[in-house]
């Protein structure tokens, strides 16, 4: 992936107690919940499996502790769990918190399952998943999530494009030219408003202009937009609103016309840790006007956190879905839906995904000259969130994982250009490094790029009476002999 990044002079002011905007839902008066004390402390983190020691920022809040978080919050909850917001923005003006993460404090919180079955680690930097343990086969606790150990890493230029980890947004995967119309319409080509959105991937090029923030050096590149532009919310720092011994939460104000995008949006995500080794993402997002949502967590995966191999070959997949989005060959789709019979991208019987990547060479299935995965399929089950839609097991390790969420889609990346980064201490580090095919991003998600193609028949505009939705559980266990 080629992205470009651009850095803008904000103007900063005082804090202050009130959101102005179009829509009442936004003037709210969010004093009694901003975080009342930071205080940096260094503490002996000591999983099962081996000890560490990190610095952490630990967030104190006069928000109510509590050990159990709901899986479907409330709206009025949504807001209380929301931060005020350390900088003040106002229509036309560029008053607004810290966007991107050059230069930024890294505040990290532990958690851990009740039962003590899995632990992980997060960041404000993208409310990103850096570190996730889960029990092999032989109750040895793994780090399961490819990333830095380094976590100033997580800052830099370069980390804002390798997406390790973190939250993906305002709108995920790609848009066709940047481009798009409300109401929707086939390539932007409709009589709606058009928006332009920073474009940040594949050689062309746009001129931005100044609608929110005067910027003072800029170089974007692009002939369509990925995961919400150059300073997506993968890059932000987010606000911790929340914390508890299993559980955290993270919000994130995006502000209007920011990267393109129309309306400003109020976006919560809640992670927590359940027993047996559960994990319960939620993600809530609230606009003041009609704006396109899709987001989504873009964590790269080794089930055997590089123990017994360095290739998907021992990793095991299956799920129902009869059909993919068809893409050109920069992976930007067509609009069409296309059958998966006949195809390697059949995974309706379990399979090895490493053992099947050769075979997308001759149709070069990720893009022109990709070898490997980087597709969406539609679930053949739409209805049932209950139950798992997805499965991905290492018959090296041991370890399963099943996925239930109320997405239409996936989104399945085998690594195909990832950098020669070197790899965390305990996933075979510091003299190996990350390479093509060794690791895999799971993205559960609407249709890709659905905002231009409306024969997709799904709904993608959010606003102050629609609020967006994204809900999904990944239960880890054991294989059983």
């Amino acid at each position: 992936m080629i992205s470009s990044r651009f850095v803008g002079r904000m103007m900063l002011i005082q804090k202050s107690k009130y959101i102005p905007s179009r829509n009442s839902n936004f003037q709210r008066h969010l004093a009694g919940t901003h975080l009342v004390d930071h205080k940096i402390a260094r503490n002996w983190v000591s999983w099962p499996s081996r000890e560490q020691y990190v610095n952490i920022v630990y967030i104190g809040s006069q928000l109510p502790r509590v050990h159990v978080f709901s899986p479907i919050m409330k709206l009025q909850h949504f807001y209380r769990l929301l931060l005020p917001f350390t900088y003040h923005f106002a229509f036309g003006a560029a008053y607004m918190q810290k966007r991107n993460a050059a230069g930024a404090t890294i505040q990290a919180v532990n958690i851990s399952s009740p039962d003590g079955s899995a632990h992980a680690r997060f960041i404000n930097i993208g409310a990103a998943v850096v570190n996730f343990w889960v029990k092999d086969k032989n109750g040895t606790f793994r780090d399961l999530i490819i990333g830095f150990d380094n976590l100033t890493e997580y800052t830099t230029e370069a980390a804002a494009t390798d997406y390790f980890g973190p939250i993906v947004g305002r709108y995920a995967n790609r848009i066709r030219n940047g481009t798009f119309t409300i109401p929707v319409s086939k390539d932007a080509s409709g009589p709606g408003t058009k928006y332009q959105i920073i474009e940040n991937e594949n050689n062309g090029t746009f001129d931005i202009f100044r609608r929110i923030v005067e910027l003072d050096e800029f170089s974007l590149i692009g002939t369509d937009t990925l995961h919400g532009g150059s300073d997506g919310f993968n890059s932000r720092v987010w606000n911790i609103s929340q914390t508890a011994d299993n559980g955290v939460s993270f919000s994130l104000l995006d502000p209007d016309g920011y990267q393109g995008f129309p309306g400003n949006v109020l976006t919560t995500i809640t992670y927590t840790l359940k027993n047996e080794s559960t994990w319960d993402i939620s993600m809530h997002a609230l606009a003041d006007q009609e704006t396109p949502i899709m987001l989504s967590g873009h964590h790269y995966w080794n089930l055997e956190a590089y123990v017994e191999t360095d290739n998907l070959s021992g990793h095991w997949v299956q799920f129902n879905s009869s059909k993919y989005v068809a893409t050109d060959g920069l992976l930007i789709p067509t609009g069409e839906l296309t059958s998966v019979e006949g195809t390697p991208l059949d995974f309706n019987v379990a399979k090895s995904i490493g053992d099947s990547i050769n075979a997308t060479a001759e149709a070069q299935y990720c893009g022109t000259g990709c070898i490997g995965f980087d597709n969406c399929w539609i679930y053949d089950q739409q209805q049932d969130s209950t139950k798992p839609k997805f499965s991905i097991w290492s018959v090296n390790s041991g370890i399963k994982l099943e996925v239930t969420t109320n997405q239409p889609a996936l989104q399945l990346y085998t690594c195909n250009g990832i950098a020669n980064i070197p790899r965390k201490v305990d996933q075979g580090g510091i003299n190996a490094n990350y390479t093509d095919h060794s690791c895999l991003v799971i993205e559960q998600e609407d249709y890709i790029d659905g905002i231009n193609n409306p024969e997709f028949d799904v709904n993608q505009i959010y606003g102050p009476e629609r609020p967006y939705v994204w809900e999904s559980s990944y239960r880890f266990s054991v294989l059983q002999d």
